[in-house]
């Protein structure tokens, strides 16, 4: 029986890299740290392809069959699933018994596991991905040995992360071919993060699939996010910030947004990117123009040019739209591209994308964040759960999506809506939603014209967006999220001058509502939903 590498004694604080095994899928920045390994006498075990990288660079290496006696097979997909790789990688160097048996059953001590997983997250996210190929990138053997060495970090180190290897050759080096306990500690955590995260792209990969199928909410919730940046700041400038992307999605989203110009997004342009792009989601088909603040809209409006339905959205509330942030669910022209040039103290600006000239005069603007969306040009809505970080916990729900149509709307009222009512309260209902509770919005035809937000009284946010529409109020239409619970609301609409409302019904004062529209001759329908936004 062949004697082994003397075994690292352990714990201790530095251990002597004396075998490794390496099986990446990313191969960036192989071959550099193979060379320092052969070069520090570190004997290398590798898998099919990292071992023709390695023998492409002429770095000697011996193939997992040749370690394990035993061939890969089932098409690759058993490759390292051995007792010689597991035993090698968990023998604890510190106790007898197991050391024991390293010597009756001829195993080989590995201190080093340098492996990277398959690309699941990659491969999913191609749009025509058929569920046998992702299968195929699911990693089996990869999970298991860094899992292994993690545990046993006492004794081994485990590298899952390619831009590890500079920091390590550099220890490597400095230390006569050793690593600290310290380091291995921090790969070990690196690892047990990174196949958490791992596991939870393939969880929520089968859960969307299940999801299809009507199963809304799983018994236990994994989150597969990976960091993009660490922020300037969080809502305050003393609050801490981090941004994050679901790598599995694949519709609009900001993390997937291309920033054509000017400076890093804050966590609040992020916030309310977020809103304005769930607003021109919801108005696909004619050009639509929000424009928001403190993720409230200013103003909104449809028209039949891109430029007008800006004009007509900037209009409701200019004061209020010192320091905004726009949202467009069309190509910008240079028509429109004018009119945002010329307004004042703009933050951002998302649309799905941006005709060449136009684009060339907005960024002459430096401070200003373009954002292009091209996603919101497919009109696909991909349907996610909401949510909600609460101590302790989390608060999970579907979206609010539910699109009511004309023959949906009970009219309640002795008057009627007249057809461009009825249009323009389509529109108020569409739009008050994405507005906080108690919300009032006031529209003439498709363009709002005051808006009332986020107040404790729903009286108050009728006087409130009456005050922003001022004259507009006169012939305006209405849209409240909730009921009315008393008929003071629908008296300052009429004393306001509005002519028609949109609300659910439901309340224990709908007599009295209804019979106060009647009375100042207004038209009332009821959805029969509401849409609370409380934050």
């Amino acid at each position: 029986m062949k004697k082994d590498l003397k075994p690292n004694s352990s714990p201790t604080d530095r251990v002597k890299i004396r075998r490794a095994i390496m099986s990446v899928s990313d191969k960036t920045n192989l071959v550099e740290f193979a060379k320092v390994l052969s070069k520090l006498r570190v004997e290398i075990i590798s898998t099919g392809g990292t071992q023709a990288e390695l023998k492409k660079a002429k770095i000697k290496s011996v193939s997992i069959s040749s370690f394990t006696g035993f061939p890969e097979i089932l098409g690759g997909r058993l490759k390292t699933l051995h007792p010689k790789v597991f035993g090698g990688i968990l023998a604890k160097r510190d106790d007898a018994e197991q050391e024991k048996e390293v010597t009756e059953q001829d195993l080989k001590y590995i201190d080093l596991v340098v492996v990277n997983l398959y690309p699941f997250g990659k491969v999913i996210t191609q749009k025509e991905i058929q569920l046998e190929e992702a299968i195929e990138n699911i990693d089996i053997g990869g999970p298991s040995m860094i899992r292994a060495a993690a545990k046993n970090y006492n004794s081994v180190a485990v590298v899952v992360n390619p831009q590890r290897y500079g920091d390590i050759i550099n220890e490597l080096e400095t230390n006569g071919g050793t690593l600290s306990l310290a380091t291995r500690f921090s790969l070990a955590k690196e690892v047990f993060e990174h196949t958490a995260y791992y596991d939870s792209m393939i969880a929520n990969y089968f859960l969307g699939i299940v999801r299809k199928e009507g199963d809304e909410f799983p018994q236990t919730m994994t989150l597969g996010w990976e960091k993009i940046e660490t922020l300037r700041y969080g809502e305050n400038p003393h609050q801490k910030a981090a941004f994050y992307k679901d790598v599995s999605f694949k519709g609009a989203s900001i993390p997937r947004c291309q920033i054509l110009s000017g400076k890093e997004l804050s966590y609040n342009n992020i916030n309310d990117l977020e809103a304005v792009l769930a607003m021109c989601e919801d108005f696909s088909g004619r050009p639509f123009a929000v424009i928001l603040k403190h993720t409230n809209p200013c103003g909104a409006a449809c028209a039949d040019t891109m430029d007008k339905a800006y004009e007509d959205a900037l209009s409701c509330d200019p004061v209020s739209a010192f320091g905004c942030i726009i949202g467009l669910n069309q190509v910008v022209d240079m028509e429109t591209a004018k009119k945002i040039h010329e307004t004042f103290f703009v933050e951002c600006v998302l649309a799905p994308g941006y005709e060449k000239e136009a684009l060339e005069l907005l960024v002459t603007k430096k401070n200003r964040r373009f954002l292009a969306c091209p996603d919101l040009l497919e009109q696909k809505k991909f349907r996610v759960n909401q949510i909600k970080v609460i101590k302790g916990g989390a608060l999970v729900q579907t979206p609010d999506d539910y699109q009511i149509k004309e023959s949906d709307l009970k009219v309640v009222t002795q008057v009627t809506p007249t057809p461009e009512q009825l249009k323009s309260l389509l529109f108020a209902w569409r739009m008050v939603k994405h507005v906080k509770s108690n919300a009032i919005l006031l529209a003439q035809g498709e363009r709002t014209v005051g808006i009332g937000a986020g107040q404790m009284s729903r009286v108050d946010s009728s006087v409130i967006a009456a005050m922003k529409a001022g004259d507009r109020a006169k012939g305006a239409v209405l849209a409240s999220d909730a009921f009315f619970p008393m008929p003071d609301g629908v008296e300052a609409a009429a004393k306001a001058g509005v002519v028609a409302i949109i609300q659910p019904g439901g309340s224990k004062g709908d007599p009295e509502v209804i019979k106060a529209a009647n009375e100042n001759k207004i038209a009332m329908v009821f959805t029969g939903i509401r849409h609370f936004r409380h934050g």
